[in-house]
């Protein structure tokens, strides 16, 4: 049996190719038996041969070759320049005065950021793009069952109607089983580029973890990461499926009365999927704890602010509130001591009208005196915006982290709500799909707010009404109160917020209450516990409802849900 070519035979000489290999060349990546040893070493007396054992090859690092110097290793590495040098590179004044840093600690540092980018591709991307992939698979499968149950609905009418439209209702099985397919195939070629993303993902993984395993230096250098590509995430497709809309049995028109199916289609949605996060606030569209409602809401605390009137409250933690009123300063208080930590004036000397805490723990508000919106960081106001012809009024900070801003015109005639992402306006929502305006006009308190669905949240006093639109400004449903009131007085909305439900509540300032209602407008309860025309509302992460009370100006902290 051939020794070189036996399965069950161990590693050879690169040289005699008979003998077992006992040392390795760490300059020539040569594996050599001892016999060899001399022989290799005098094969190219240019190099520096390191022959070390085998069981310690990988041991010397493998300098990158100068590209300026031939057969001089590069040692150093020049900051400026972003390159390796050599000793003659130095000796040059090419790099005199520049930062030179040991390439070992350049290499260090590489591989640091590395194994980090790997580390977030291995623990944080590719479990996302799994994750993905499943939720589409499900898709799928609650596809299937959907289109099923729209059959066997049009199959049962149908069982109604004489033989002559059988023909019918075979056409429009067809027409369900057509978009079913159409649909199912464009989910497919979806999920088919997540599993091909996915499959890189996982190639990149293994190439960094080959370069990292080497002593080539050169390779290392030539890693390049995809992570920044990676890190943004498919788009959702979420089909809209058709509906089977029966009519009554008549004699004539049998196409038009047996029933229509409306189209099914694709909506995508590019912020639907979102990296999952280890923050202790959860994300629009994560899955919260299911909580159920108290059958007697209670006051855990009362915090008096000292203003003469006080308007709004909004939560930075579970432990601080912050609060304005009628003065130009807004305070800081500690939920559990009631004590004031901090106060800060606005840049005009007005009083805010609105305030709210952004994604990123800042505080922000709008100055409806000079037109303004405005941030705080580390006690410094920024003005982030400033508007012409239109005034601010209430402001909240999205779950992506930008901000919502409703606005009346200068002539108080309009009213509109604009998304911005930092000083870029993104969209404007004004009008319905029938060019009527969503929100009323003149100079009435307005309050928004997002929902977790992302349905932007309007309490529109003037038209005594909460109005909600989808993400994309199409209207959903108004809500204008419910009876019997606690008072058995009309609807006042003011403040609005809204929970870890995506239950929408609002301060009822007539009836010295809190509605609360569902994401989709149906009324679910009141809140009162001895309330005090409330104004202001917010919600902290343990979905505790803070109500900022007009008059007696005291925030009461209240526990409704469990």
């Amino acid at each position: 049996m051939d020794p070189r070519t036996s399965a069950q035979d161990v590693m050879r000489c690169d040289l005699c190719e008979t003998t077992v290999v006992q040392m390795h060349c760490d300059t020539c990546l040569v594996n050599l038996c001892t016999a060899c040893v001399g022989k290799h070493m005098i094969s190219d007396e240019s190099k520096d041969h390191k022959v070390v054992k085998f069981q310690a090859r990988k041991s010397t690092p493998l300098y990158p070759g100068c590209t300026t110097h031939s057969k001089q290793q590069c040692t150093m590495y020049c900051n400026k320049c972003d390159i390796p040098v050599c000793t003659k590179c130095l000796a040059s004044d090419q790099h005199l005065g520049h930062k030179l840093s040991e390439i070992l600690q350049i290499v260090d540092e590489k591989k640091d950021k590395i194994l980090k980018e790997q580390t977030e591709l291995k623990e944080k991307i590719y479990p996302n793009y799994k994750d993905i992939a499943s939720d589409v698979k499900n898709r799928m499968s609650q596809l299937q069952k959907e289109y099923g149950d729209l059959s066997t609905a049009i199959t049962k009418h149908g069982e109604d109607w004489h033989r002559e439209i059988d023909k019918l209702v075979k056409k429009l099985r067809a027409e369900v089983d057509e978009m079913k397919n159409t649909q199912l195939q464009t989910l497919q070629k979806h999920l088919d580029e997540i599993n091909k993303t996915m499959s890189d993902i996982k190639d990149e993984i293994n190439a960094v973890e080959m370069a990292i395993d080497t002593n080539d230096l050169s390779k290392l250098f030539k890693v390049t990461s995809n992570v920044n590509i990676y890190r943004s995430l498919p788009q959702k497709l979420i089909p809209t499926l058709s509906k089977f809309i029966p009519e009554k049995i008549q004699e004539e028109k049998l196409g038009k009365m047996f029933g229509t199916l409306s189209s099914g289609s694709f909506t995508s949605d590019k912020d639907g999927y979102r990296m999952k996060t280890t923050q202790k606030s959860l994300e629009a569209g994560s899955s919260p704890p299911v909580k159920q409602l108290l059958d007697e809401p209670e006051t855990v605390t009362t915090i008096d602010t000292g203003y003469e009137v006080l308007y709004n409250v909004a939560c930075l933690s579970d432990e601080e509130i912050w609060t304005s009123g009628n003065d130009s300063t807004m305070k800081l208080y500690s939920i559990n001591q009631g004590s004031l930590l901090k106060s800060i004036a606005t840049k005009s000397g007005k009083e805010p009208y609105d305030i709210a805490v952004t994604k990123s723990g800042d505080l922000v508000y709008t100055d409806y005196w000079d037109r303004t919106v405005n941030i705080v960081k580390n006690e410094k106001i920024k003005e982030v915006i400033r508007l012409q012809n239109w005034i601010p009024k209430s402001v909240c900070s999205t779950s992506s982290g930008d901000l919502l801003v409703i606005m009346t015109s200068d002539d108080r005639k309009q009213t509109k709500v604009v998304h911005y992402s930092g000083s870029t306006e993104k969209q404007t929502i004004q009008f319905d799909d029938k060019g009527t305006p969503l929100y009323s006009s003149g100079t009435y308190y307005r309050y928004i707010a997002e929902n977790r669905n992302l349905d932007i949240c309007v309490s529109d006093n003037g038209a005594k009404a909460v109005v909600v639109v989808n993400q994309a400004g199409k209207l959903r449903f108004r809500y204008t109160g419910h009876t019997p009131a606690p008072k058995n007085k009309p609807f006042n909305s003011r403040g609005i917020t809204t929970d870890s439900q995506s239950h929408i509540l609002i301060a009822d300032y007539n009836n010295d209450c809190v509605h609360i209602i569902d994401q989709d407008g149906q009324f679910l309860r009141y809140i009162d516990c001895g309330l005090s025309e409330p104004r202001g509302l917010c919600i902290d992460t343990n979905d505790n409802l803070f109500v900022a009370q007009l008059r007696n100006t005291q925030v009461k902290k209240i526990k409704y849900m469990c």
